[in-house]
């Protein structure tokens, strides 16, 4: 039957349904509104009437389509040409020969003056080109006709000088001056004949290294003295690609030679590079290129230098013999006769020939930093004698190493001297970091004793110190002092690693490391490093002395928490607003961190209840600070984790035992906080609270087959649900009765399911179906008591 609701009901129902039909009404309009715009945006304008239609645009200029045909003919009357020679040169005698050859040629040679005077400069081009091609194809019968006995490599060398120059008094003649094919053509032939016949004659690298140089001498030649064109760029071309390589090809020879004799000859080749391009580098054509090519000048006068004197000295000495070379280009960098692009490249060339020495040093360093990593995996298994073989336990020394220290130093000096060029600040810094680099390379170069060793890094730690504290005037650190304040916790790296070959060094390094950070601190800048670290080294001294003493890890657990309670106090003393404070309580943290590690792998639950006890002490001592208040969820989380810890070592199973303890303190805070803010919700101030009790209880129960727990649980839920619909509180009631009603279910299982299995099976889907009958029948009722509970909940908080 129709149910018809009340009027009330049914006027906001129909108030409802005529919002949805206007919103979809205007959803409509809108929607009409863009699809006519779009329509009107893509429909094509009206033609004018008797407007004339516009003439298809052209796909291709006509220059473009000439150029083309041109082109296409030049080629094909090449190829057709290669085919006469190939093909038909045979069945012609000598005479008929040099009849065609020479008709031919001179006939195609003479064309582009005609039609230059007609004016059709671009057939002249592509006739020029063509006669330009058949001189080649001369050339090759001329040999295979008449001197096929001939070295061939010889023959093309003579050729293409004889070409060259033929087509070079060819382009210059005054008729023919304005082609723009024939000189860049006879320049790209010239490249050829020298290093042709340098291998005809078999001159050897070295004299196949000359004729690139000389050849590129002259590109570099041409290219100063002629104006922008093709002429120009393409001598340009040629220099930059014959000069590199041979450049190239000197350096190789250079760095591969054996003797005195070659090491000059190859000097020499590298010098005639240096040469040629200083003397374009000073041209007043070079323009913006001055600088490039002053700086492959520098570069091959080093290698020239230094691959002179490589040769009569040990190999250890190689890269200091090529870095004073380099230095010493500084020197020459400061003539004033030079201009001033030329000096600045040779500067450049200098600093790169220092940065090179430099990256050569960067194995060694690499060794002296974490090459002590290996005793990691060895700890107190005895020290070596000299201190290389600490640093080299598990890793290589690198060859002809011996000789970083002086190329440390020496581009070190640089930098100080060249400080007001380069900026005083940062070469003095760079100057520290390569002095820093050095004091760390240098005990591993001399093998000092070990001893010695880890007193040489501990004072070189000792000095970054004092450089980065000195003065103690200003407050804000500059970029000398963050230098050094960087380096000095680096030092330690391999210090402590270093150390652990020994259980004495290891003490004693600890502790001095300390000490000496810890007396850093007192400076405020340094305080942000310095005071971590301290903590630091003080946790590495307390695990070090627990274990010298013997001592289980739960045991040294405890003498950890030292450190923490140390980083409390101290960053109370410098208030929230140091810059230090911050570190300093995260490297507490993570001492207690190390410190619950230590007592968790060793399985003692007790030890680990007292270490969670005592971290809870320091977290709650923290929250007391102002700005520290919610480290107290952290303290309070600590000391019920060493409750329950303390609890499982007592073999307790009862799960009220762990969860009372959490829900006590919680209720409190809960009530509380809504009595200083009665806006809290009820789930926020009681919920965690209860249901840390109930919901494990409930589990509890479930599984309990005594009466007492369901009992107990069942009168603590009814409480609650009372408690919760007295004051009006959402949460309280609804666990309270949830929890209520499971348990109640519980208790009822056992009975039902004996209901369940004394009635017939059509009972179950008879009683089901009863109940979706009654439930459909009075649907509207159930609804309008759903939406009554559900107000009176909103009611609660």
């Amino acid at each position: 039957m129709t149910h018809i609701p009340p009027p009330a009901e049914e006027l906001r129902l129909l108030d409802l349904e005529l919002r949805r039909l206007d919103a979809r009404r205007a959803q409509l309009l809108h929607r009409r509104a863009w699809l006519v715009t779009a329509l009107h945006a893509a429909a094509p304008p009206a033609p004018a009437p008797f407007a004339p239609a516009a003439p298809p645009r052209p796909d291709a200029s006509a220059p473009r389509v000439q150029n083309v045909l041109l082109l296409l003919g030049g080629v094909l009357l090449t190829v057709a040409a290669i085919a006469f020679t190939l093909v038909s040169w045979g069945e012609l005698g000598i005479a008929g020969r040099a009849l065609v050859l020479g008709a031919v040629t001179v006939a195609v040679l003479a064309a582009p003056v005609p039609l230059l005077k007609r004016g059709l400069r671009s057939t002249a081009e592509s006739v020029a080109g063509l006669g330009l091609a058949l001189t080649v194809l001369d050339a090759y019968a001329l040999h295979e006709a008449a001197l096929s006995g001939t070295d061939t490599t010889a023959y093309a060398a003579v050729a293409s000088a004889a070409l060259a120059a033929l087509w070079a008094a060819y382009g210059l003649l005054p008729r023919a001056s304005a082609l723009r094919l024939p000189v860049p053509a006879a320049l790209v032939a010239a490249q050829l004949p020298l290093l042709l016949g340098a291998v005809a004659v078999d001159a050897g690298p070295y004299g196949v290294t000359l004729a690139l140089l000389v050849t590129a001498a002259c590109d570099v030649a041409v290219a100063l003295r002629g104006s922008a064109g093709p002429v120009r760029a393409t001598a340009v071309v040629g220099a930059y690609g014959l000069g590199v390589a041979g450049a190239w090809a000197a350096g190789w020879l250079s760095w591969t030679a054996t003797g005195p004799g070659a090491a000059a000859r190859a000097a020499a080749l590298l010098l005639l590079g240096a040469g040629v391009a200083l003397a374009a580098a000073r041209h007043p054509s070079a323009g913006r290129q001055a600088g490039g090519l002053a700086v492959a000048a520098g570069l091959l006068t080093v290698a020239a230098a230094g691959g002179t004197v490589r040769p009569v000295l040990p190999a250890v000495w190689t890269v200091s013999a090529y870095l004073a070379c380099g230095i010493a280009l500084l020197a020459v960098a400061r003539s004033t006769r030079l201009p001033g692009a030329v000096r600045q490249g040779l500067v450049h060339a200098s600093a790169a020939v220092q940065g090179l020495a430099l990256l050569w040093t960067l194995p060694l360093l690499g060794v002296a930093l974490m090459g002590p990593a290996a005793w990691i995996e060895r700890v107190w298994s005895g020290a070596p004698g000299g201190l290389r073989a600490a640093v080299t336990a598990d890793v290589p020394w690198p060859p002809y190493s011996e000789t970083v220290p002086v190329v440390l130093v020496a581009v070190a000096g640089v930098l100080v001297l060249a400080r007001e060029a380069v900026g005083c600040v940062r070469a003095l810094s760079g100057g520290l970091v390569l002095g820093w680099a050095t004091a760390l390379v240098l005990p591993s170069v001399l093998d000092v004793p070990y001893a010695v060793g880890l007193a040489a890094l501990g004072c070189l730690t000792a000095g970054a110190l004092a450089a980065a504290t000195w003065p103690r005037t200003p407050e804000r650190p500059s970029p000398l002092h963050l230098t050094a304040t960087v380096l000095a916790p680096l030092t330690t790296l391999p210090l402590v690693l270093l150390s652990l070959a020994g259980q004495g060094a290891t003490l004693a390094v600890t502790g001095a490391l300390t000490a000496l950070f810890a007396a850093a601190s007192w400076t405020p800048r340094l305080a942000p490093v310095t005071a971590p670290a301290a903590l630091v080294y003080a946790t590495a001294l307390a695990c070090a002395t627990g274990a010298a003493a013997g001592w289980r890890p739960q045991e040294t657990a405890v003498l950890v928490l030292v450190v923490p309670v140390a980083a409390a106090l101290l960053a109370a003393r410098l208030g929230d607003t140091a810059r230090a404070t911050v570190p300093v309580e995260v490297t507490g943290a993570a001492a207690a961190l190390l410190a619950f590690g230590l007592a968790a792998a060793s399985g003692d639950l007790p030890m680990l209840a007292l270490v969670l006890a005592l971290c809870g002490v320091i977290a709650s001592g923290t929250a007391l600070r102002p700005g520290r208040r919610p480290v107290a969820f952290a303290g309070t989380a600590l000391f019920v984790l060493a409750a329950w810890v303390r609890l499982a070592a007592w073999d307790v199973g009862t799960p009220e035992a762990y969860t009372l303890p959490v829900t006590v303190p919680a209720l409190v805070v809960g009530a509380l906080g809504r009595r200083r803010d009665g806006q809290v919700s009820s789930w926020t101030a009681y919920g965690p609270g209860l249901a840390a009790t109930l919901v494990p209880s409930l589990l509890a129960a479930w599984g309990d087959t005594h009466w007492a727990r369901p009992l107990l649980l069942g009168v603590a839920a009814l409480a609650v649900t009372l408690l919760g619909a007295r004051h009006h509180l959402q949460a309280p009631l609804l666990l309270g009765g949830t929890v209520l009603a499971l348990d109640a279910l519980h208790e009822l299982a056992p009975y039902i399911v004996q209901v369940t299995d004394a009635l017939p099976r059509w009972v179950p889907p008879a009683l089901a179906g009863l109940l979706l009958l009654a439930v459909g029948a009075t649907y509207e009722q159930r609804l309008r008591d759903a939406r009554r509970v559900r107000e009176f909940l909103g009611t609660m908080r």
